[in-house]
């Protein structure tokens, strides 16, 4: 079976025991892909979307200043918003190193990206799978559960590393754990890894990657979350590979490093042939206007240079943080590599030995009588007894201290 609407020049050939027709659910590729009003036209006289032709009715308020607000609600928010936002993709390949733009997709935040991966790989029923490797990032499995599909877990080696700070952890991929796994499983079609993790702050080497990625006997697709990729080292970024395995997607996102959580933009970089099925999957219009105009933004060059000189900021305040919280005796050393924008510590208790309830308890005191909110994670393999503490501003970064301190203190 073909992929619907795909050139045979766009079909990959590398790396050679991967067949993506082969993996794709069959439904998938005979899908004749919904054309939007916007696929066709985009400039003229606009009568065939049925969209409100007198424009929108969103009050101007009591302000006439030309604010950000403005300039969005002056845009044409009563048409629907361009289906493929070709100058975002552009952008977006120059600053990965891509070949081009048909190499990106865009998703409504990250988790788009990962559940639409799902939809169109794996097949419902619970007997096809997708592994991962925890702890990890908990959106893998909940969007396992809701596709009804099986998740297989090859859990990340902790390695204790003792030192001055007590005994601390660096998580490590057993490629040879996860070889084994697709080895006595091959219903296993995707395998998720998330780099920067999340919560481990650990990157996962390119070589690792790659070790996977050449495996013949697993015919499906490895996931690269690389959500945190930029407060580590970009150049270890998985993107530099698609060009060289058709079996690898990396899954980017603007909410982290560029700090546009609010408005829901993911990236996937993958080969061609992939991202075209996705376009074919994805809903008519899933990036709405504000979102591409605020994107676009923040893709300048400008605004990119800015995000640069925030990272560093955050990256110097997360040696800090590290530093103040090496004073507390009752937070063990962090766990983890420490390679986002994200710390991992450890509760101890007076015998300095790991204490979940203890850091179950910090937590929502912290939260509920402090107002400083961090997570815990104490719960999770590898993290007993541990809280996440995102990196703040300098005056929050020293709260998170002083609110620490009075509670341990009791």
């Amino acid at each position: 079976m073909t992929i619907h609407g795909l050139s045979k020049s766009l079909y990959p050939t590398k790396p050679a025991h991967f067949n993506l027709e082969s993996i794709i659910r069959p439904n998938i590729l005979a899908l004749h892909p919904y054309r939007c009003a916007r696929d066709d036209y985009s400039e003229g006289i606009l009568l065939d979307a049925n969209e409100n032709s007198l424009g929108h009715s969103i009050h101007p308020g009591e302000t006439t200043k030309n604010t950000e607000l403005d300039e969005i609600e002056e845009l044409d928010l009563h048409r629907y918003p361009s289906p493929s936002h070709e100058p975002i993709k552009s952008r977006i390949a120059d600053i990965r190193n891509l070949p081009g733009p048909e190499h990106v997709f865009l998703g409504v935040g990250s988790d788009e990206v990962i559940d639409l991966l799902i939809r169109i790989i794996v097949k419902p029923g619970g007997e096809e799978k997708i592994l991962i490797t925890p702890p990890t990032y908990g959106m893998y499995s909940v969007c396992a559960q809701i596709n009804d599909v099986g998740v297989v877990k090859v859990p990340l080696e902790l390695e204790p590393i003792h030192g001055e700070g007590g005994e601390n952890g660096r998580f490590s991929l057993r490629v040879d754990k996860v070889k084994e796994a697709i080895n006595a499983d091959p219903s296993i079609k995707i395998i998720f890894l998330c780099s920067p993790g999340n919560p481990t702050g650990t990157t996962i080497t390119l070589s690792s990657i790659k070790q996977i990625l050449d495996c013949e006997r697993f015919k499906g697709v490895v996931i690269v979350d690389e959500a945190y990729i930029d407060f580590a080292n970009p150049s270890a970024s998985a993107a530099s590979l698609v060009s060289e395995y058709a079996n690898l997607c990396v899954a980017q996102t603007l909410s982290k490093s560029f700090g546009l959580a609010a408005i829901r933009l993911g990236i996937a970089i993958a080969h061609p042939a992939l991202i075209h099925v996705l376009n074919n999957a994805k809903a008519p219009y899933n990036i709405s206007t504000p979102t591409a105009y605020l994107a676009l933004r923040a893709l300048s060059p400008e605004s990119f240079s800015l995000k640069r000189n925030k990272i560093a900021i955050l990256n110097a305040s997360r040696v800090k943080l590290l530093q103040s919280l090496s004073t507390i005796s009752a937070i063990g050393a962090p766990i983890g590599a420490n390679e986002a924008n994200f710390v991992m510590v450890p509760v101890l208790d007076k015998n300095g030995k790991k204490d979940t309830d203890r850091a179950l308890a910090i937590y929502k005191i912290l939260a509920e009588e402090k107002g400083v909110v961090v997570r815990f994670r104490g719960k999770e393999a590898g993290c007993e007894a541990c809280l996440r503490i995102t990196i703040g501003t300098e005056e929050e970064n020293g709260m998170v201290i002083e609110k620490l301190k009075e509670v341990l203190a009791n």
